[in-house]
C-alpha cells in the first residue's frame, strides 16, 4: 500500500507554521490544503480536544463569513494528532499568500467574546467541550511566535 503524502513529511524536525500540504485538481479548479500546525509534533505538548474544537468552531466562522475569502472556504477542521488544522481553500495558493489571512483569523479568535457559534445541542454533536480561555491562550502564543515573524521553515516544509 502507498503512503499518503502526508507521512512522507518529516514529523521529527517539523516547526509550527503555515504549510501547502497539498494541491488537488478538479476540472479546471484547484484546491489548496494548508497544513496550519500549531504545535511541533512530538516535541510538545498537543492541544487537548476543547480548544481544537473551539478553534474548528470560530476559525470556520470567521472564514465562511469573510468579504474575500468566504466563497473560497472549503474546510477548516483539526488533525487528528491535534497539533494543529487543515485548511482548504480554492485556488493554487501559497503559504506565503495566507499568511495575513491566518493572522485575522487569530486576531478575530483573541477579540471574540460571547457564546460560542454553533454550541448549542442542535447545532453541534460535542456542544459542551469548548474552552475559549485556553483557545486564546493557544492562539496568542500561535500568533506572537510563529505568524507575526515567520522564517521559511515556517511557511515550506524542509525538504
Amino acid at each position: 500500500m502507498e503512503k499518503i503524502a502526508s507521512f512522507t513529511i518529516d514529523h521529527i524536525h517539523l516547526k509550527r507554521g503555515i504549510f501547502v500540504s497539498r494541491k488537488d485538481r478538479y476540472g479546471d479548479n484547484v484546491l489548496t490544503t494548508f497544513d496550519i500546525r500549531m504545535k511541533e509534533p512530538n516535541r510538545e505538548p498537543v492541544m487537548d480536544m476543547p480548544v481544537m474544537h473551539t478553534i474548528e468552531h470560530l476559525g470556520a466562522t470567521f472564514l465562511r463569513n469573510h468579504s474575500e475569502w468566504g466563497k473560497e472556504t472549503v474546510y477548516l477542521g483539526p488533525m487528528g494528532c491535534r497539533t494543529g488544522l487543515y485548511v482548504i481553500l480554492a485556488g493554487d495558493r501559497s503559504s506565503e499568500e495566507v499568511l495575513p489571512l491566518f493572522r485575522e483569523i487569530c486576531a478575530s479568535i483573541l477579540a471574540f467574546e460571547g457564546a460560542i457559534p454553533g454550541a448549542t445541542p442542535a447545532e453541534c454533536g460535542n456542544w459542551r467541550e469548548h474552552n475559549l480561555d485556553m483557545t486564546k491562550w493557544e492562539v496568542r502564543k500561535f500568533l506572537d511566535e510563529v505568524l507575526k515573524c515567520p522564517t521559511k521553515e515556517n511557511l515550506h516544509y524542509a525538504g
